[in-house]
């Protein structure tokens, strides 16, 4: 086959039968639908050169195209603009995979790492800094081209004019009866499920978010999926969580016995399939299909594999990690809220560690507290106590989450008295305990 541009090979992406001795499903054909293969290596190529191609009919090569993401639709869009001579910034709360941010560095792209208040824009909190900077994007069109995949309707018009419609084709002109995917912007799930319920109404769409403590990369949690703009929650007969552990099994799965190099996202996209279909698997009489959409490749994500399941990767497993907390060890741990932090720090004066970004805690932060961006805390309690074991410590996150974990941790390790603060600094905020900034 041969090509004028590179963007003529964005879709038609294969669909692929998973064997059944590998997923165990007796009545149902799995089918990976392998978005990995499209040619900036995800599933985000499609939404990037759709929500990209109107602005470049109408030109305006003195803009900068801009995007408020850390992952995939960043590096397809930071393509694109390089082919058409166009720079890229990437606006972001943190980028958390490292593979990712070096690979928009040596596309040519500026990255602008914001204070957010949370990992996804909320645009409900006119206070967070990325929301302030999605305001004065999407304001100022005579200096950016801003995609906005977080509300862009082309973004969801990508899957359902080419994602869906070829997953129907490639079935032989049916729609499956189950469609599963991971919910990040929304966009390939939406479209896909409006695509394929226009061909039968009665297709199953199954919706995938993280657990509320896990990281997945590509994928929000419960809480944050509410703040993306294209998010209908009635778009999906069931939401369900999938844990980063369970991503990265899935994910071993498709990349040992599926011979399919896929990415966590794809792991996990798996994982919920499976454990979804094999609760209805057993009470069919007749043959049903299902498919699921592998994101991305795995090669972007080592480091996440290597921080999460070193034994994979023949590596000692790390001491004191979050990853050997198990039920036990959270339950144990001591979470107070504001008006209790508030009274035991005028009482008790206890270090109070703030786990956010750098440019969070720059923002706003608790009066007296400190700042340990919570990898560096985790390289700390590696080498063991990372400060007198009498010493009272509280800790804070965005949202109470991560705090409550190292909390946990440290209570494992002997820590005398360690707290973490329910909701985190979202939640003193809200309490209208005092911020400050320094």
């Amino acid at each position: 086959m041969k090509y004028d541009s590179i963007t003529e090979v964005i879709g038609d992406t294969p669909l692929v039968r998973i064997a059944p001795e590998i997923h165990g499903l007796d009545n149902i054909d799995l089918y990976a639908k392998l978005e990995m293969l499209n040619p900036f290596g995800s599933v985000k190529d499609r939404a990037a050169w759709n929500m990209l191609q109107p602005h470049l009919e109408r030109g305006g090569a003195d803009r900068t195209v801009v995007e408020l993401s850390s992952g995939n639709t960043a590096k397809a869009l930071a393509v694109l603009a390089a082919m058409h001579g166009l720079p890229f910034k990437s606006v972001t709360n943190r980028m958390k995979v490292p593979e990712i941010k070096d690979l928009l560095l040596l596309l040519g792209a500026e990255i602008e790492e914001l204070p957010g208040q949370a990992e996804c824009l909320d645009p409900t909190n006119t206070e967070d800094p990325l929301t302030k900077i999605h305001q004065l994007l999407s304001a100022d069109t005579a200096s950016y081209v801003h995609t906005d995949q977080y509300y862009n309707e082309r973004n969801i018009e990508a899957h359902r004019n080419s994602t869906g419609p070829e997953i129907i084709k490639d079935l032989g002109g049916h729609a499956p009866d189950y469609f599963i995917a991971a919910v990040g912007t929304a966009g390939s799930s939406t479209g896909c499920a409006r695509a394929l319920r226009a061909h039968d109404p009665d297709t199953s769409v199954v919706g995938l978010v993280a657990h509320k403590s896990d990281f997945i990369p590509g994928i929000r949690n419960i809480d944050e999926v509410h703040e993306v703009g294209l998010f209908d929650p009635g778009t999906y007969d069931t939401i369900e969580s999938v844990s980063a552990d369970e991503a990265i099994d899935g994910m071993l799965t498709l990349v040992r016995r599926c011979g399919m190099l896929a990415g966590p996202t794809g792991g996990a996209a798996y994982f919920g399939a499976v454990r979804h279909l094999r609760a209805v698997d057993a009470q069919l009489t007749d043959r049903r299909t299902a498919v699921f959409i592998v994101c991305d490749r795995v090669e972007s994500y080592m480091s996440y594999v290597h921080k999460r399941r070193p034994e994979l990767l023949r590596r000692p497993a790390r001491p004191n990690s979050l990853a050997s907390l198990t039920d036990t060890d959270l339950a144990a741990a001591v979470s107070i809220d504001t008006p209790a932090a508030q009274r035991w720090i005028e009482e008790t004066r206890p270090l109070v560690v703030d786990l956010r970004g750098s440019f969070a805690f720059d923002a706003l932060h608790i009066p007296g507290s400190v700042n340990i961006v919570d990898e560096v805390f985790a390289e700390l309690l590696h080498g063991g106590m990372p400060f007198g074991r009498n010493q009272p410590v509280l800790l804070a996150c965005p949202v109470g989450e991560q705090s409550a974990k190292y909390a946990a941790l440290l209570t494992r390790m002997g820590h005398g008295d360690v707290r973490s603060l329910t909701g985190g600094v979202v939640a003193w905020r809200d309490a209208g305990a005092p911020l400050v900034r320094d």
